[in-house]
């Protein structure tokens, strides 16, 4: 069993998963892989921590808010030991559900080809694809996928 719970962007644990989140997606991309503005504790407004029943942290997602009406999924992880549980999909849709409560309507993201397993997800989700948005316009976008989802 999963607990979901609240947490601050700069909390330690976050910052170890998140850490181990850009790790992997270095090894896959390159060590300059990261399109956009990394997200930070001024402005991201929704983080949640999933951990075991026995406190080990396991995964994490934030929300950064875009606009009035929207937000983007930041730093969607599971640790490589505790996938294969559909954690992944419980993350999903608590982020889902409190950017609802805040009364965003569309969330964005940006992933990338060489994490099918994270556009399978979103694709499974509802997630469509759509064009570069916020800090992406313009930016480098040979490996980067933008998808969105109305949650109205």
């Amino acid at each position: 069993m999963v607990r979901l719970s609240p947490a601050a962007w700069d909390d330690p644990v976050v910052q170890r998963l998140t850490a181990a989140q850009q790790t992997e997606l270095r090894g896959r991309y390159g060590p300059d892989s990261e399109p956009g503005v990394p997200p930070s504790a001024a402005d991201v407004a929704i983080v949640l921590l999933a951990t075991d029943d026995d406190g080990t942290p396991v995964g994490c997602g934030a929300l950064r808010p875009l606009a009035a009406d929207s937000a983007e999924i930041k730093r969607m992880y599971v640790v490589p030991q505790a996938r294969g549980r559909g954690l992944s999909k419980v993350i999903l849709a608590a982020l889902e559900d409190e950017a609802r409560s805040r009364g965003w309507t569309t969330l964005r993201l940006e992933t990338g080809p060489k994490q099918p397993e994270a556009v399978a997800l979103y694709a499974r989700a509802g997630y469509q694809p759509t064009s570069a948005f916020g800090h992406y316009v313009g930016d480098r976008d040979d490996w980067s996928l933008y998808f969105e989802r109305s949650l109205a």
